[in-house]
């Protein structure tokens, strides 16, 4: 295995997670605020999932995200 090309690799993957994920919230937030389907003081729970099936990786991380 090459370190540098796994670690290229690796933070490229989390960098487009990252992007990915913050995109599809702040969209997903003033909609549901609009739409009265979600309370802007509200707390909301969060869970992203990671899977790496090669390698056994199977684990979710969770916590909340605060809105005001």
């Amino acid at each position: 295995m090459d370190e540098e090309v796994f670690d290229s690799q690796l933070r490229k993957f989390l960098k487009k997670v990252g992007i990915q994920s913050r995109r599809e919230v702040e969209q997903a937030v003033p909609s549901a605020i609009s739409t009265g389907t979600l309370d802007a003081t509200e707390m909301l729970t969060s869970c992203m999932v990671l899977r790496v099936p090669a390698v056994g990786i199977d684990v979710a991380i969770e916590d909340a995200i605060k809105l005001s």
